[in-house]
């Protein structure tokens, strides 16, 4: 089941960010079938949070998952919102599911 988890850079975030970005890049490599889409939010040239939806049996599963990132154990992401997520329409669901 998919869930949705919206993420939000905390204080720090900018710095943190560069500096543990090869370990996050890596996390997602080695998790990538666990990945449905994922990127960062921005606004201009600042990072803000990120978005991921991630492939995953429970909430707890998805969690787990966020958690072993090293952009959240690194504090870079502060809030954490996680959802269930059904995919109905658009071009990545290949149209309309109705």
């Amino acid at each position: 089941m998919p869930y949705a988890i919206m993420l939000w850079d905390g204080p720090d975030g900018a710095a943190l960010r560069q500096e543990h970005l090869a370990a996050h890049l890596a996390y997602v490599e080695a998790n990538l079938s666990r990945y449905l889409v994922a990127g960062p939010f921005r606004e201009g040239d600042a990072f803000r949070g990120s978005l991921l939806v991630l492939d995953a049996g429970t909430e707890a599963e998805a969690r787990a998952l966020l958690e072993g990132d090293p952009y959240w154990t690194a504090g870079v992401w502060t809030e954490a919102r996680v959802e269930p997520f059904r995919p109905v329409a658009g071009s990545w669901v290949g149209g309309k599911t109705w």
